[in-house]
């Protein structure tokens, strides 16, 4: 009996211990929500005057968070459970862990560095649309060497025994994944990916030239709309505006919100824009909103995010079953501007391979080349090898040399991507492990959906959407990046599913 009275007490205490964890951790995420809607405010809706105000409003914000995130209260908490760890489910266990690593990591910046790199990235983002409005990288060079000297402190301030500093930044975006791993699969992959696109050239193949319009945007963001619609994206839980550069933010799984941008002569970039930020869109949706404050109740990496942009975008919306559905209503839509294009002149187009010089308008072979020379770039500024006044030449010198592309302007260079603006070193590299990690996943999605083929040709996206859900989105952080990709496939990540995929479709369209 008196037993029974002390295993009682005992999980009451436990109890009473989660749920102050929870508690704690809930107002954590709930801050970090808000800063979340402020950066989204900025890029969407908020007047250019606005960002003085804006920084100041997103600094003491940070700050706040950062001080409840390292509360000793809150550490001595995260003790108590990791001790008792074997009463909590795997929710608590994995939220346990995440909030372990995610304190580890705060308690190791001071407070000021955290205002400051808040402030700046608010800032830098307003300067760094201003360049890139007027191609002026001299005028922005200045605040990128600031944004990284400070990652640089960071990066400093994070780095454990026997890592780098920029790995140590790229905890941030792929958590667990080293610099040794990057470089192998980037080093597999880049040669194939060259040697890919000296194929294609070599060919003889030229698609045709997609019309140039005019593509009212009110008609192209109503057909994006049908498609989002079709894809499973919830309008109750979502919306879609406008940016300079598409985006995705999630702030809870029942407020979730996607950017695009339009252009009158290029209908494609609204279009796949939509479709790839929805693929982002319907991974935040999928998240447990039951579990939503909890530490576990996020994506698994940004790698395994991208994983579900660009398969509906590519492996989906670049497939010729995508467009028999799709395709006479563009052709409806945008008369007459297609009339005279078949559905396969059109699948070719779409698919067009040639060296450019914006990243996400790359095809599927130059992207990966797009990406490493930006892995490339990021890791030699934090490592000191690379200033940021030299980064515009440099940036033309490794284009010449991947794609044989040199930009005409710094706003379609250097000053393409917004991310260097806001600090966010470490998230280049997860675009090409999110190819990579597509690819594998959409094989697998082949075997377990039967008939995914005629599904897609009938724009039926659900059973797809669902298989992904119950597969990847509704686990959180319950798992690493490399348990579930290994759940989900049946084996560890393989590049060659990637470089496959690539070799089959394009071998057949160039021949």
């Amino acid at each position: 009996m008196l037993y029974f009275t002390r295993l009682t007490y005992d999980n009451v205490r436990m109890s009473n211990a989660y749920e102050d964890f929870r508690r704690r951790a809930s107002e954590i995420t709930h801050l970090r929500s808000v800063l979340q809607v402020l950066s989204w405010d900025q890029e969407a809706m908020m007047p250019e005057l606005g960002a003085i105000d804006r920084a100041s409003q997103l600094s003491t914000l940070a700050v706040i968070q950062h001080q409840r995130l390292t509360d000793p209260a809150y550490g001595d908490l995260i003790v108590r459970l990791e001790e008792a760890s074997g009463e909590l489910d795997r929710w608590g266990k994995a939220s346990v862990r995440e909030a372990r690593r995610q304190f580890d990591k705060a308690t190791r910046l001071p407070e000021n560095l955290v205002r400051e790199l808040a402030e700046t990235a608010a800032l830098a983002y307003e300067q760094w649309v201003k360049a890139r409005d007027e191609s002026d990288f001299p005028a922005f060079a200045p605040w990128l060497s600031k944004m990284v000297n400070l990652k640089r402190s960071e990066a400093e301030c994070l780095q454990k025994a026997g890592s780098s500093p920029y790995e140590a930044l790229l905890d941030d975006y792929e958590p667990g994944i080293t610099e040794a791993r990057l470089d192998a699969l980037f080093s597999a992959v880049q040669p194939e990916l060259t040697a890919l696109l000296e194929g294609v050239m070599a060919s003889g193949r030229e698609p045709r030239r997609l019309p140039s319009g005019p593509f009212p945007p009110q008609a192209q963001e109503s057909l994006g709309r049908e498609i989002l619609t079709a894809m499973g994206f919830d309008w109750k839980a979502g919306r879609l505006d406008t940016s300079p550069h598409p985006f995705c933010s999630g702030f809870s799984p029942r407020d979730v919100r996607i950017t695009t941008r339009y252009s009158t002569v290029e209908i494609l970039k609204s279009l796949f824009g939509m479709i790839h930020e929805g693929g982002h869109a319907l991974y935040e949706q999928g998240l447990s909103a039951g579990a939503y404050g909890q530490p576990a109740c996020e994506a698994i990496s940004l790698g395994l995010h991208e994983s579900q942009s660009r398969l509906w975008e590519n492996q989906v919306g670049r497939s010729r079953s995508f467009w028999e559905y799709w395709f006479p209503r563009l052709r409806r839509t945008f008369s007459p501007h297609f009339d005279d294009f078949t559905l396969d002149d059109f699948v070719f187009s779409i698919n067009r391979v040639s060296p450019s010089p914006i990243r996400v308008e790359a095809d599927e072979v130059t992207y990966g080349l797009h990406v490493i020379l930006r892995y490339q770039l990021e890791k030699a500024l934090i490592a000191g090898e690379l200033e940021a006044s030299e980064l515009d030449q440099v940036w033309n010198d490794r284009m010449q040399d991947y794609l044989g592309y040199i930009p005409a302007t710094s706003a379609e260079g250097v000053l393409q991507d917004t991310h260097w603006s806001q600090g966010m070193f470490g998230y280049f590299p997860t675009y090409l492990l999110g190819n990579l990690y597509a690819a594998q996943i959409f094989d697998q999605a082949e075997r377990s959906i039967p008939d995914l083929d005629t599904q897609i040709s009938g724009a039926d996206f659900i059973p797809l959407r669902e298989w992904l859900r119950e597969e990847l989105h509704i686990h959180g952080r319950t798992l690493t990046a490399d348990e579930l990709i290994e759940k989900m496939t049946g084996q560890p990540l393989d590049a060659n599913f990637f470089l496959e995929y690539l070799k089959g479709k394009f071998g057949a369209l160039y021949q």
